[in-house]
């Protein structure tokens, strides 16, 4: 007997935009400056905006498959919205909260205009390519943030199209003030809040130095490990920034999601909270209206893809907001293992705890997604 299929929507994963999509949707003075890569023997150069960044890469095969090659061959709908189905049908994965890929780069642009004109090119390609392919793909929007107005006037028009969640790297970009300053961003989150937008945060979006190598803040012994890890705390800072501010306080029903970065963050980061508010009290500003961590277990989620800590962060610490995520199509994903991993989480938990981690979180954040099948053998 096979073992039982278990059905989960992804709270994470991403769609490769194809190579030609700014030369095709912009002048060309302004699509030789959006994000683009080239590939190389170990490594591979990221170009934004006219600034440089070099990223290590697992080196090609014998037969010189690039690294893009690799990904697209291992998942085939990585950029193919009716393969990728086929693939979702085969993991077992029902709805999913899709990221770009070279569009993450767009937040270390500095030019207010060609942001500006480049996210609108991201999100109708988007629309148009993803959205419209199924009801079960979600795609986020990404935004203008080096001008709130621009910001602002893009939730409006995605909201228009459809979209259910915008997509925010966990810092702002260049000459941007930090989220804390709620009243700069306030804007920005009443929009979202109006028009039932989710506000998506994934992990290691940050905006980069072009005179630093992506991805490495570590070096000597353990630096992969060192680096990859560090790439989550993005995802916690910016989570503090909006409840400490009050930004929640302020907008109630906006929701946070913070995908990609683990679950058992949740309840630790927000006990922390509480004994700074409470034991510095006279320190802090603005007064909140509740305890921050009744904040982050009200208004905040998560997507984690293999971490065995964040199901008794659900389960025992009362964290309801904890969903899986594929992560689908990258290395660090579970495409071509998802059942395996699925069943080595869940296959001792409650039928309660399974349902609400793998569907329940998900379908409460994107209200009106349909059911998955029925777990099948």
């Amino acid at each position: 007997m096979l073992p039982q299929k278990i059905w989960a929507n992804s709270g994470d994963s991403h769609f490769v935009e194809p190579p030609t999509l700014f030369e095709e949707g912009l002048p060309k003075a302004l699509a030789d400056r959006m994000p683009h890569s080239e590939k190389f023997d170990g490594y591979e150069i990221v170009t934004v905006d006219g600034q440089q960044f070099k990223r290590n890469m697992p080196r090609p095969g014998k037969d010189g498959v690039s690294m893009g090659d690799i990904v697209n061959k291992r998942a085939p709908g990585a950029n193919d919205p009716k393969l990728r189905l086929k693939d979702l049908d085969e993991e077992g994965i029902w709805a999913e909260v899709t990221f770009p890929s070279i569009g993450i780069w767009a937040s270390s642009i500095k030019s207010p205009e060609l942001l500006r004109e480049g996210v609108k090119v991201l999100n109708n390609w988007a629309h148009d390519h993803i959205m419209t392919a199924s009801e079960r793909l979600l795609p986020t929007a990404s935004l203008a943030l080096l001008d709130i107005d621009d910001a602002v006037a893009e939730v409006e028009r995605c909201a228009a199209l459809g979209f259910r969640a915008a997509f925010l790297p966990t810092a702002p970009p260049p000459g941007q003030k930090a989220y804390n300053y709620v009243d700069h961003w306030d804007p920005l989150w009443t929009a979202l809040e109006k028009n039932k937008m989710v506000l998506a945060f994934h992990i290691g979006t940050e905006p980069l130095d072009a005179d630093k190598q992506t991805g490495v803040n570590f070096r000597g012994p353990g630096g992969a490990v060192l680096n990859y890890t560090y790439t989550t705390f993005g995802g916690q800072i910016a989570t503090m920034q909006m409840v400490a501010s009050g930004a929640l306080d302020r907008h109630p029903d906006l929701k946070v999601l913070v995908s990609e970065g683990g679950a058992a963050w949740g309840p630790f980061l927000g006990d922390r909270m509480n004994e700074g508010y409470r034991q510095h009290g006279l320190y802090v500003r603005p007064e909140l209206s509740k305890p921050p961590l009744q904040f982050i277990f009200e208004q905040v989620y998560a997507s984690f893809q293999h971490d065995v800590t964040a199901i008794p962060a659900m389960k025992n610490m009362g964290w309801q907001n904890v969903m899986w995520g594929s992560d689908y199509p990258h290395l660090e994903g579970t495409y071509g293992h998802t059942q395996k991993t699925l069943h080595e989480l869940f296959d001792d938990e409650p039928e309660d705890v399974r349902k609400r981690i793998t569907v329940g979180a998900f379908q409460e954040l994107f209200p009106g997604i349909s059911e998955p099948p029925a777990d099948e053998v």
